[in-house]
């Protein structure tokens, strides 16, 4: 694969020597594109990067812009309509949405891109592009007479580079230094630069077809391929880009369109797309993070719940009791007693609403503000707060509550229970005492127990 790293080098090479020799269309055509192309195969050849996206969404971005790149140049040798050209500038720019998304992934092949950090990139990226565009392209921009075409590709153009290298930088803040970030921050950075020259060139009617600058978009992508063989930090953990940053692009973005609104001539107008895309992005960021919170406080209470009585369960129990510790109250732990004869006897599906009645009524027998847990099988637990005395008292209403029978299915179905009452003393051992006084009160019949 080492010889596919350098090829995209040793063409532009070629294409240099052949350039200076005789400028003529096969060179420009031919050699010239066939750089670009050079390039796919540098990125594809690259071993390493395991992530699904960087490498073909780069190759088809790389491809694209190779496309737009030989119909331009053909309009240099023969007569091409308006339509041809603004079908190369459009080649040209789908070059940039899908290296936005490539590259950022590039930085972190060994890892899950989590959306909310594409999101934050992405806004910081289009608020440093707002500010870019606000104050750098103004004093750069041509005027074409109306057509209304060529006005749109100028301010694109631009604006999609600052955008590019506002989010690479931003990936880069994420992920920390590495070879392979300032690597790929070189390329694109020359490649803006490129642009960014050219347009100016072109508003000054300086620029030629085949002058030196055209070597500056290829030396852009080799870089930005080679950024592919360079080692990144894809071992070490993912901090996220700050918040701050975040906020200081949303919040310069805001203001910058509430300038335009104030003074509409001060600023030029294309400032809204990038600024409007932050925003909007912010709102999604928003509604992406409520969501996601709202999911993990709903998985949290899924794994302290019990899913057949919707009680707390043994987790959530264990950890009331860490925080009990210094309080005054009890802890009482119930086993039924004949439970196991009613599965065997009525099935599986009898003995769950079984539980499920149990657990009813034991609610209704606990005071306010009593903890009731399932910690599995037919064993329940309660967190009291109070006196021992009436902790006890807690435990024989509690077992009043499964004196009267249970019909379920048209069978009358009775069992018992057995309580282990422990107090609290401030010791880590109040789940074990509970369970040896509740084993005591199960083995010789007492009903309840207090330890």
């Amino acid at each position: 694969m080492q010889p596919l790293r350098w090829l995209g080098l040793a063409t532009l090479t070629l294409y240099i020597f052949l350039h200076q020799i005789n400028n003529g269309p096969w060179v420009e055509l031919l050699v010239y594109n066939l750089v670009a192309i050079a390039s796919i195969s540098t990125v594809l050849a690259a071993p390493h990067i395991i992530d699904p996206i960087a490498k073909p969404f780069t190759g088809t971005a790389i491809g694209l812009w190779s496309a737009g790149s030989l119909l331009a140049s053909s309009a240099s040798f023969i007569s091409l309509d308006s339509g041809a050209l603004n079908i190369s500038n459009l080649l040209y720019l789908l070059f940039y949405p899908i290296v936005v998304i490539s590259l950022p992934r590039l930085l972190i092949a060994s890892k899950k891109l989590k959306l909310l950090e594409l999101v934050d990139a992405s806004i910081v990226g289009l608020g440093l592009g707002t500010l870019g565009s606000a104050i750098f392209l103004k004093p750069l921009m041509p005027h074409f007479g109306g057509n209304m075409g060529e006005t749109f590709f100028a301010v694109m153009f631009p604006l999609s580079d600052l955008i590019l290298l506002a989010v690479v930088l931003a990936a880069i803040a994420t992920q920390g230094f590495s070879i392979r970030g300032f690597t790929l921050l070189i390329g694109v950075l020359i490649y803006t630069l490129t642009d960014l020259l050219f347009l100016w060139l072109q508003t000054n009617g300086k620029y030629s077809f085949g002058s030196l600058i055209d070597v500056g978009w290829l030396m852009g992508l080799i870089i930005i391929a080679e950024s592919f063989w360079q080692t990144g930090i894809d071992d070490q953990s993912n901090n996220g880009l700050s918040p701050v940053l975040v906020s200081i692009s949303v919040s310069l973005s805001a203001t910058l369109l509430a300038l335009i609104a104030l003074q509409p001539q001060y600023f030029p107008h294309f400032v809204l797309i990038p600024a409007i895309a932050t925003l909007t992005l912010a709102f999604t960021r928003m509604a992406i993070a409520l969501t996601q919170a709202r999911n993990i406080g709903e998985e949290r209470i899924l794994a302290r719940t019990d899913e057949l009585t919707g009680l707390p369960n043994r987790r959530r129990l264990v950890s009331e009791i860490d925080a009990f510790i210094d309080k005054k109250g009890s802890l009482l732990l119930l086993d039924l007693d004949g439970f196991k004869p009613i599965n065997d006897l009525h099935g599986h599906e009898t003995g769950d609403k079984v539980l499920q009645q149990v657990a009813m009524r034991f609610e209704r027998a606990l005071p306010t503000g009593a903890l009731l847990a399932r910690l599995g099988g037919d064993e329940f637990g309660v967190l009291y707060e109070g006196g021992h005395d009436s902790a006890v008292e807690v435990a024989l209403a509690l077992k009043a509550t499964l004196s009267y029978p249970f019909h379920i299915n048209n069978q009358e179905i009775r069992l018992g229970v057995s309580v282990g009452v422990a107090e609290n003393k401030g010791e880590r051992d109040l789940l074990i005492r509970a369970d040896n006084a509740m084993y005591k009160a199960k083995r010789e019949g007492l009903g309840v127990y207090q330890l």
